[in-house]
């Protein structure tokens, strides 16, 4: 019930972007959700990034993400349905790195005046469930970053409005890789 990542993703779709184009989904807690909406959606827009959020309630800072693990638990989803445990894909990897600037990404989180930190570990819930299929999508439909920062319940530190100060930090850092990517020569 108190989920900061809708109101802070809807937030940032609502926000103006110098020179980028932000468009926001909120997914609802169902595999099946991901499996149907993700596709569509990188159809629809054809992202050149991806920026995810999720809420880690044990947590005391952001987490910027950089494995999406090849694992799903056994704890239901919102409409009780579970997969596993079992791999997301049963012949890949059992780890696949983050294509993101999670260094930059921590920086930028850190700059906003949160605590943040890397991490290595999405759980083997929807969070990584949805980070599997973004990563897989960084691979094969031409996205070019994803990133997944997990964020702590509201506290008095992380307040709805420092929150949004962080995820404001994270877009800003995200267009400005895309746009440091794109002038980098190419080498063949």
């Amino acid at each position: 019930p108190d989920n900061p990542t809708g109101p802070l993703v809807r937030a940032l779709g609502r926000k103006r972007w110098s020179g980028a184009t932000v468009k926001s989904h909120v997914f609802a807690t169902r595999y099946n959700t991901v499996d149907r909406a993700l596709p569509r959606l990188l159809k629809t827009f054809e992202p050149d990034a991806i920026v995810m959020f999720g809420l880690a309630t044990r947590s005391r800072a952001i987490r910027v993400e950089t494995l999406a693990r090849n694992r799903i638990s056994h704890y239901p989803d919102a409409g009780g349905f579970t997969h596993g445990p079992c791999a997301i894909e049963a012949a890949a990897a059992r780890t696949l790195a983050v294509r993101a600037p999670t260094a930059g990404l921590l920086r930028a989180i850190k700059r906003a005046g949160l605590p943040a930190r890397l991490s290595r570990n999405a759980g083997d819930y929807l969070c990584n469930y949805i980070l599997w299929h973004a990563t897989r999508a960084s691979e094969t439909h031409g996205v070019e970053l994803s990133a997944f920062i997990h964020v702590p319940e509201p506290s008095l530190r992380i307040t709805p409005d420092a929150l949004l100060a962080a995820g404001e930090a994270i877009i800003e850092t995200t267009i400005a890789t895309l746009r440091r990517k794109r002038r980098q020569p190419v080498h063949q």
